[in-house]
């Protein structure tokens, strides 16, 4: 292991090139990536937070291999994945899973749920099939399913119902690492206490560790270690939970936490970030949040701010003004 990180994501990059024309031809590219890093400790979730539009998906399938990295690199375990060859790519891959938002169109209706958590298990030969139903029972009721249920199909079940089985499905492999992304922007709010209580636990008595996914500040603070902010295919802050919901520096951190409902009658109304999020097929020179930022002056508009160490290590932000 490499300093006590299982995944080091380096200066990620990733382009998706847009079409037009009789021809098809290449007419500019959507950055939805551009330059971004962060490392995610062994044992913890990490929250990637921001607005819709801003990258954090393409982030979290680019991790996994469902995207090739325009440029950049992530680390396994201090190993660079792209270096693998497809071979050794297919054997690594029960290690990193992911559990993705919509818990039904993730599912094969036509499959009952017993062979869609288990079948992943035959295909990489990490069972016999005489072993799989204890397995499939034993991953089902560590999320919280009657093992009777795996003979049911998808369709008889809740969406909470169903992204547990999203859960069961990734858990059986006994990866290290899972994606979870926006795993329960689907679910009812009395569904999502369940699920979220179910990511802390498997973190804390297995040892998986998370990239969580999700625009939901509330849920982040009551869940993750550590926190970055992304906007517009690159982080804007990045902090342990503690540091970043005591002290968000980073203005477009301090209009997202203004915009979470609160019950305090002597909290003082903060005005919400205004406009919407510029196309990524042009974002704006020097810092991409100056088109939105109350505090933007020239220089934030000519020159692009790093990502830089304030207040604390970890504690980082880019920023002119702070």
């Amino acid at each position: 292991m490499s300093n006590g990180y299982v995944i080091e994501v380096e200066n990620l990059v990733k382009h998706f090139p847009v079409y037009d024309g009789l021809f098809g031809a290449a007419t500019g590219q959507v950055r939805a990536v551009d330059g971004v890093s962060f490392a995610i400790r062994k044992g913890t979730i990490f929250g990637l937070v921001g607005e819709s539009g801003s990258g954090k998906t393409t982030v979290g399938r680019t991790l996994l291999g469902l995207y090739a990295p325009t440029a950049g690199s992530v680390k396994f375990h201090g190993e660079p994945l792209h270096a693998l060859t497809p071979k050794a790519r297919k054997a690594l891959s029960p290690k990193l899973q992911m559990v993705f938002q919509d818990p039904y169109s993730s599912l094969n209706p036509r499959i009952r749920v017993g062979d869609a958590i288990g079948e992943a298990m035959l295909e990489h030969k990490l069972c016999s099939r005489a072993e799989l139903a204890g397995k499939v029972a034993q991953v089902m009721q560590i999320c919280g399913l009657p093992a009777q249920y795996a003979s049911r199909f998808p369709h008889e079940f809740s969406g909470g119902q169903r992204q547990r089985i999203g859960i069961a499905r990734a858990l059986i492999l006994q990866p290290e690492f899972i994606v979870a992304d926006e795993p329960i922007s689907a679910l009812d709010v009395s569904i999502q206490a369940q699920i979220i209580n179910l990511f802390a636990d498997l973190r804390d008595d297995l040892g998986v560790t998370f990239l969580f996914i999700s625009h939901d500040l509330g849920v982040v603070e009551h869940l993750c270690d550590d926190v970055a902010v992304m906007y517009l295919g690159q982080l804007v802050e990045t902090a342990s939970r503690d540091a970043l919901f005591r002290q968000p520096l980073h203005p477009y951190t301090q209009a997202l936490l203004a915009a979470v409902p609160t019950l305090d009658p002597n909290s003082e109304p903060v005005a919400a970030v205004q406009g919407d999020i510029p196309d990524p097929t042009r974002p704006p020179p020097g810092c991409r949040f100056s088109s939105r930022c109350p505090n933007a002056t020239d220089l934030c508009r000519r020159e692009a701010p790093l990502l830089r160490d304030v207040n604390e290590p970890g504690h980082r932000v880019a920023c002119h003004h702070v």
